[in-house]
């Protein structure tokens, strides 16, 4: 049986992480990018988008020959809200350093035209969801503000020390719209202080898939299909970037497993009573 949890073990330059069609994932690839100040690299997106997340650091992108200078910022991904670029498919890009940076490059195949787009820090739209011990922050990046994107959803979950997210559990692997809609996922992990760790389950209906992996700083999951929720261990805060590809629709429309479903609206129903 396949497994989907990839250790982390990251170099300086182009880590490949999964490239698409290696596994179960026919349409994501994700690479992680570490650059020295003064060090430059550059790609060809080809027959793909490209999503781009500065996890740290501060750094110049060149798409098809135009700057956009001083990018990023933050020193971790737990030190503000991210600044994202979308690259359309044909498009050369060159990243710039102007200090230790660190940039994640999530992929898919698209026939999308329209023009790159640079995501600023106050442009990411932030949210609370859950409730109780479920309640954690979510930052997307990537998603209906950029409607040139035939594929991508990109964002960032922030989960506190020991709280849950993705859940309810959900699932996004049927073209149902408005019920559900077919979507391949990658989670990337950080734990704040680096020696935490969590706890991330993918389990089917029929429990043909049925997984749970401790994933710790710098490890990444494929979600290739089934529910994937996941717990922070107490004592350290638990982030992880994710990133979604839609077969033939990219809006967000997960279906929640039915046997736990009954969490969210009794969260719902208790914040609107003030508990």
């Amino acid at each position: 049986m396949a497994e989907y949890l990839i250790r982390g073990s990251l170099d300086s330059g182009d880590n490949l992480i999964y490239a698409a069609g290696s596994g179960e994932l026919e349409l994501l690839g994700f690479s992680l990018l570490r650059l020295a100040s003064g060090e430059s690299y550059s790609t060809q997106t080809g027959g793909t988008e490209m999503g781009i997340v500065i996890l740290s650091g501060v750094g110049s992108l060149v798409i098809d020959g135009q700057e956009y200078a001083d990018l990023g910022g933050r020193t971790s991904v737990f030190a503000g809200q991210a600044t994202g670029a979308f690259v359309p498919p044909s498009s050369s890009v060159e990243v710039r350093a102007t200090s230790e940076l660190e940039m994640a490059l999530c992929t898919a195949p698209s026939k999308s035209g329209g023009p790159p787009q640079i995501i600023t820090p106050d442009q990411v739209q932030v949210k609370e969801v859950g409730n109780w011990n479920w309640r954690r922050q979510v930052h997307d990046i990537i998603g209906t503000n950029v409607p040139q994107a035939q594929r991508l959803v990109i964002g960032e979950t922030f989960n506190p020390p020991g709280n849950w997210s993705s859940y309810p559990p959900h699932k996004h692997e049927e073209d149902n719209y408005p019920f559900e809609v077919n979507m391949e996922e990658i989670y990337h992990y950080r734990t704040n202080p680096p020696a935490g760790f969590g706890i991330q389950r993918i389990y089917t209906a029929d429990r043909s898939v049925d997984k749970t992996y401790t994933v710790e700083n710098e490890d990444t999951v494929l979600i290739p299909h089934g529910y994937h929720p996941v717990a922070a261990a107490p004592g350290y805060q638990l982030y992880y970037l994710w990133m979604l590809a839609g077969f033939t629709d990219r809006r967000m429309t997960p279906r929640d497993d039915p046997q736990h479903a009954w969490v969210k609206a009794a969260g719902e129903m208790a914040a609107g009573m003030g508990f």
